[in-house]
């Protein structure tokens, strides 16, 4: 059970949708096999939280079939919004109707381990067909690559959301490169950053304290554009995350009752829509 409770309207803005198989089948080609983990199961854990709304991020096992994150979506009742997958297949018909059932952004995922590392010129290609919608980036990399796609992300005009604090390791301290470089990057007024991940920048472990200092200096750098999320299901752990109540009762560690209902309502809110 969390010790800390989320003002009225909190937003877990980033966690994924897992099937249910049977339903919603993952992709052939996927760089995992997860267990079924789906919007039953995400109600469930914000009945327990206390959060009440969220965006669900596609999930790289279901590569560009985004039925199983719309379906939820579409029984939120308004609570809930995504972030889709999509390749040259989709024609501006087919977006269309993504924003209408509750897209707001494309994730491109740079984490080499993961596989599907886009080419630059699909990057640059389907960042310009999304602007006219509103539409943001969400960009998924490892810590190495807020430098080697410095310049890629400073051609962005669109509104940009990197994930997880850049997946930074704790262990490399305050001034290692990759986190002065993030810190630039979210000092421009169509950066974001998510401060989740703890568990993932956590060089130590639970309780993820040494993740503290980075997502501090994230949301004094950036306050109107900082977001939270728990993650959930939790793919490919760095750490296990035993209870997901661990993570939300780091928040307030992370910044004061102003700050984080800008981070947990205000932000979210102004981002996606709500």
């Amino acid at each position: 059970m969390a010790r800390y409770t989320p003002p009225p309207g909190a937003c877990d803005s980033h966690c994924h949708i897992w099937g249910p198989a049977h339903r919603f089948p993952f992709a052939d080609k996927r760089p995992f096999t997860p267990p079924d983990r789906g919007k039953e199961d995400l109600a469930a854990l914000y009945a327990r939280l206390g959060l009440e709304r969220s965006v669900i991020v596609q999930a790289i096992v279901h590569g560009t079939d985004n039925s199983a994150m719309l379906d939820a979506i579409a029984s939120s009742e308004g609570r809930y919004r995504g972030i889709a997958l999509i390749d040259d297949s989709f024609d501006e018909r087919a977006l269309e109707a993504l924003h209408e059932a509750g897209i707001r952004g494309v994730r491109f995922g740079f984490v080499k381990h993961l596989g599907a590392r886009p080419d630059l010129e699909f990057f640059r290609r389907t960042v310009a067909r999304i602007a006219p919608l509103g539409w943001h980036a969400q960009i998924h990399l490892d810590a190495g690559d807020l430098i080697e796609l410095r310049e890629e992300l400073d051609a962005l005009r669109i509104p940009f959301v990197i994930d997880h604090m850049g997946r930074v390791d704790a262990a490399g301290g305050l001034e290692q490169p990759a986190f002065r470089a993030l810190l630039e990057q979210v000092r421009r007024e169509n950066c974001w950053v998510k401060v989740s991940g703890s568990d993932r920048v956590s060089a130590k472990g639970a309780p993820f304290h040494d993740a503290l200092p980075f997502a501090q200096q994230l949301i004094a750098a950036a306050p109107d554009r900082v977001v939270w999320g728990t993650d959930f299901p939790h793919s490919n752990p760095r750490h296990l995350v035993e209870d997901d109540a661990a993570l939300l009762d780091l928040l307030p560690l992370m910044a004061d009752e102003a700050g984080l209902r800008r981070l947990l309502v205000t932000n979210p809110g102004r981002l996606y829509g709500f």
